[in-house]
Protein backbone atom coordinates (compact mmCIF):
# COMPACT_ATOMS: atom_id res chain seq x y z
CA UNK A 1 0.00 0.00 0.00
CA UNK A 2 1.22 3.53 -0.89
CA UNK A 3 -0.23 6.37 0.95
CA UNK A 4 0.17 9.87 -0.90
CA UNK A 5 -0.81 13.14 0.35
CA UNK A 6 -2.53 12.52 3.66
CA UNK A 7 -5.19 9.51 2.80
CA UNK A 8 -4.72 8.62 -0.91
CA UNK A 9 -4.21 4.93 -0.61
CA UNK A 10 -3.09 3.10 -3.90
CA UNK A 11 -1.24 0.01 -4.17
CA UNK A 12 2.47 -0.69 -5.33
CA UNK A 13 4.43 -3.62 -3.96
CA UNK A 14 2.49 -3.64 -0.36
CA UNK A 15 4.38 -0.22 0.67
CA UNK A 16 3.08 2.68 2.45
CA UNK A 17 4.90 6.17 1.17
CA UNK A 18 4.41 9.48 2.82
CA UNK A 19 3.78 12.61 0.65
CA UNK A 20 6.28 15.20 -0.81
CA UNK A 21 4.47 17.78 1.19
CA UNK A 22 6.84 16.95 3.78
CA UNK A 23 10.24 16.78 2.80
CA UNK A 24 12.70 14.15 1.99
CA UNK A 25 16.16 13.73 3.75
CA UNK A 26 19.20 11.92 2.95
CA UNK A 27 18.65 8.35 4.65
CA UNK A 28 15.20 8.46 3.64
CA UNK A 29 13.82 5.16 1.67
CA UNK A 30 12.15 6.64 -1.14
CA UNK A 31 9.78 5.49 -4.28
CA UNK A 32 11.04 7.41 -7.71
CA UNK A 33 9.99 6.58 -11.04
CA UNK A 34 12.46 4.26 -12.93
CA UNK A 35 14.86 6.44 -15.09
CA UNK A 36 15.21 4.07 -18.21
CA UNK A 37 11.05 2.81 -17.77
CA UNK A 38 8.90 6.13 -16.53
CA UNK A 39 5.55 3.86 -16.24
CA UNK A 40 7.80 2.44 -13.77
CA UNK A 41 8.74 2.59 -9.75
CA UNK A 42 12.05 1.78 -7.87
CA UNK A 43 12.42 1.87 -4.19
CA UNK A 44 15.73 3.17 -3.10
CA UNK A 45 17.68 4.87 -0.44
CA UNK A 46 18.22 8.47 -0.93
CA UNK A 47 22.29 8.88 -0.32
CA UNK A 48 22.73 12.15 -1.05
CA UNK A 49 21.18 15.59 -2.30
CA UNK A 50 22.07 18.79 -4.36
CA UNK A 51 25.37 20.35 -3.40
CA UNK A 52 26.85 17.29 -1.84
CA UNK A 53 30.57 16.11 -3.68
CA UNK A 54 30.34 12.67 -5.20
CA UNK A 55 33.96 10.75 -5.19
CA UNK A 56 34.39 7.77 -7.27
CA UNK A 57 36.78 4.89 -5.91
CA UNK A 58 38.33 5.18 -9.52
CA UNK A 59 41.01 7.72 -9.51
CA UNK A 60 40.24 8.02 -13.29
CA UNK A 61 36.71 9.36 -12.82
CA UNK A 62 36.13 12.77 -11.84
CA UNK A 63 34.88 13.80 -8.47
CA UNK A 64 31.53 15.84 -9.27
CA UNK A 65 28.67 17.86 -7.43
CA UNK A 66 25.08 17.32 -7.64
CA UNK A 67 23.47 20.12 -9.58
CA UNK A 68 20.18 21.66 -7.47
CA UNK A 69 17.50 19.19 -7.90
CA UNK A 70 19.47 16.36 -8.04
CA UNK A 71 20.04 13.28 -5.68
CA UNK A 72 21.83 10.50 -5.58
CA UNK A 73 19.64 7.07 -4.85
CA UNK A 74 21.26 3.58 -4.01
CA UNK A 75 19.75 0.40 -3.82
CA UNK A 76 19.88 -0.94 0.23
CA UNK A 77 20.67 -4.31 -0.74
CA UNK A 78 24.56 -4.95 -0.09
CA UNK A 79 24.48 -8.21 -2.42
CA UNK A 80 24.20 -5.57 -5.24
CA UNK A 81 27.36 -4.45 -7.21
CA UNK A 82 27.83 -1.08 -9.09
CA UNK A 83 27.96 -1.14 -12.98
CA UNK A 84 31.54 -2.45 -14.09
CA UNK A 85 32.62 -1.93 -10.51
CA UNK A 86 32.54 1.88 -10.29
CA UNK A 87 31.84 3.21 -6.88
CA UNK A 88 30.68 6.38 -6.44
CA UNK A 89 30.71 7.45 -2.11
CA UNK A 90 28.91 10.96 -1.20
CA UNK A 91 32.19 12.51 0.74
CA UNK A 92 30.16 12.00 4.04
CA UNK A 93 29.45 8.23 2.99
CA UNK A 94 31.57 5.76 5.23
CA UNK A 95 29.92 2.81 3.89
CA UNK A 96 31.82 0.30 1.91
CA UNK A 97 30.99 -2.83 -0.54
CA UNK A 98 30.68 -5.80 1.26
CA UNK A 99 33.25 -8.34 0.54
CA UNK A 100 32.74 -11.61 -0.99
CA UNK A 101 29.91 -13.73 -2.74
CA UNK A 102 28.39 -13.18 -6.28
CA UNK A 103 26.70 -9.76 -7.07
CA UNK A 104 24.08 -8.78 -8.97
CA UNK A 105 24.29 -5.78 -10.97
CA UNK A 106 22.43 -2.61 -8.37
CA UNK A 107 19.80 -0.50 -10.18
CA UNK A 108 20.63 2.53 -8.63
CA UNK A 109 22.43 6.00 -9.35
CA UNK A 110 25.32 3.97 -9.72
CA UNK A 111 23.77 2.71 -13.19
CA UNK A 112 22.11 5.17 -14.60
CA UNK A 113 23.58 8.39 -12.32
CA UNK A 114 21.76 11.54 -10.87
CA UNK A 115 18.04 11.48 -10.36
CA UNK A 116 16.07 14.56 -10.58
CA UNK A 117 14.06 14.96 -7.67
CA UNK A 118 11.06 15.56 -9.01
CA UNK A 119 11.45 11.87 -9.79
CA UNK A 120 10.83 11.13 -6.23
CA UNK A 121 6.33 9.94 -5.74
CA UNK A 122 7.14 9.73 -1.52
CA UNK A 123 8.74 8.69 1.04
CA UNK A 124 8.33 4.99 2.23
CA UNK A 125 7.50 4.49 5.69
CA UNK A 126 6.20 0.98 5.86
CA UNK A 127 6.90 -2.24 4.69
CA UNK A 128 4.70 -5.20 3.82
CA UNK A 129 6.45 -8.55 2.85
CA UNK A 130 3.56 -11.08 4.27
CA UNK A 131 1.51 -11.56 6.99
CA UNK A 132 3.92 -11.87 9.49
CA UNK A 133 6.79 -10.13 7.92
CA UNK A 134 6.33 -6.36 8.15
CA UNK A 135 7.38 -3.01 9.95
CA UNK A 136 7.85 1.12 9.69
CA UNK A 137 10.88 1.60 7.65
CA UNK A 138 14.13 2.60 8.96
CA UNK A 139 14.68 6.45 7.90
CA UNK A 140 16.18 9.60 8.77
CA UNK A 141 15.83 10.64 12.11
CA UNK A 142 14.13 13.86 10.91
CA UNK A 143 11.40 11.70 9.09
CA UNK A 144 11.11 9.06 11.93
CA UNK A 145 9.86 11.97 13.68
CA UNK A 146 7.24 12.88 11.24
CA UNK A 147 6.06 9.38 9.95
CA UNK A 148 5.15 8.17 13.43
CA UNK A 149 2.25 9.84 14.28
CA UNK A 150 0.88 8.99 10.75
CA UNK A 151 1.39 5.19 11.82
CA UNK A 152 -0.34 5.99 14.32
CA UNK A 153 -3.54 7.31 12.65
CA UNK A 154 -3.36 5.84 9.10
CA UNK A 155 -1.43 2.06 9.58
CA UNK A 156 -4.05 -0.38 8.87
CA UNK A 157 -2.05 -3.77 8.99
CA UNK A 158 -4.70 -6.08 8.23
CA UNK A 159 -6.40 -4.17 5.27
CA UNK A 160 -2.47 -4.19 4.46
CA UNK A 161 -2.41 -7.83 4.30
CA UNK A 162 -5.36 -8.49 3.07
CA UNK A 163 -4.98 -6.15 -0.50
CA UNK A 164 -1.66 -7.92 -0.55
CA UNK A 165 -0.67 -9.41 -3.69
CA UNK A 166 2.61 -11.53 -3.34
Amino acid sequence: MVLLSETLVCSLSSLMAASLMIRVFVGDVVVLKDPDKPDDYLVRRLAAIEGYEMVSKDEKEEPFILDADQCWVLADNEALKPKLGLVWLCVSDHRSPSPGGKMQEAKDSRTFGPVNMSDIIGRVIYCLRTAVDHGPVQNSQFSLRKDSPVLEVELDVDEMAKNHKA
